[in-house]
């Protein structure tokens, strides 16, 4: 059957279908039901294709999940794809090869948790979390910057201001991701190789931001990653230590990949 032709029942199934894609990289459905102000049971029977969102509503899933109104015809990962430009023929072969299928050995999906200096004060570290998740051939990763960093800098501190998204890539001997905050307000540049330990589940590398020259601060430092996993305990544990540190408060293995005695370069 034609986009054109396609009953109100099959376009609900459509958008529910999609929609519930969409929602996979969110750790629960009430959680992404309050961000889109919508009630929990009214998504949910926008996810079984029981019910179709008002025009107003529907804009408004449309903009935070930066899809079109092709959501309603076409599976989310075909709507637009010709308009990739990491798909485009011209980085097809260069960024484009890079993406697509990151091995999970190499990068595994699931909660990290990362520490690096503080871009405004050096003697302050952070420890943050991150989610790494697959979807068709790429790997993305989503974030939220801790909410005393928001404030250090007068930035506003909802979800919607601090969440941050990126792409992964694969690179001959690392991991290359970069990353933006909604409506691009800030990118980063993130380098990752592994190093050795006991379950083989850190990275280390570094993390540059966007800024000009003159603005004051750090605009590259050492980074670390370790993987925690999908256990909600583990996950839980380190999200409730996130924020601003002391170095001796870091745990151990972040600290000694951190060097912080040792001036980046």
């Amino acid at each position: 059957m034609s986009k054109d032709s396609l009953s109100p029942a099959e376009i609900r199934a459509v958008f529910g279908a999609n929609l519930e894609k969409l929602s996979q990289g969110y750790p629960s459905i009430s959680e992404l039901s309050r961000q889109l102000g919508i009630n929990r049971t009214q998504y949910n029977r926008y996810l079984s294709g029981e019910s179709f969102p008002r025009p107003d509503v529907l804009a408004r899933i449309c903009r935070f999940f930066d899809v079109d109104a092709r959501i309603l015809l076409e599976p989310v990962g075909s709507a637009g794809s010709e308009q990739d430009p990491i798909a485009n023929p011209f980085l097809h072969d260069y960024v484009g090869a890079g993406v697509a299928n990151v091995p999970e050995e190499v990068f595994p999906s699931g909660f990290y948790r990362f520490s690096r200096r503080s871009f405004l004060k050096m003697d302050v570290f952070i420890l943050g979390i991150v989610h790494v998740r697959r979807s068709d051939k790429n790997t993305f990763i989503r974030g939220f910057e801790t909410r005393a960093a928001m404030k250090v800098q007068n930035l506003p501190t909802s979800s919607l201001a601090r969440e941050f998204r990126g792409i992964v890539m694969q690179q001959e001997d690392g991991i290359v991701m970069i990353a933006s905050r909604r409506n691009t307000m800030t990118s980063t540049f993130n380098y990752l190789s592994r190093v050795a330990s006991f379950e083989n589940n850190f990275w280390q590398g570094y993390v540059t931001r966007t800024v000009p020259e003159n603005v004051g601060g750090l605009r590259a430092t050492r980074m670390v990653f370790e993987l925690l996993g999908n256990r909600p305990r583990d996950v839980l544990a380190a999200a409730r230590a996130t924020g601003f540190h002391s170095v001796d408060d870091l745990p151990a293995f972040h600290r000694r990949l951190l060097m912080p005695d040792v001036p980046f370069s």
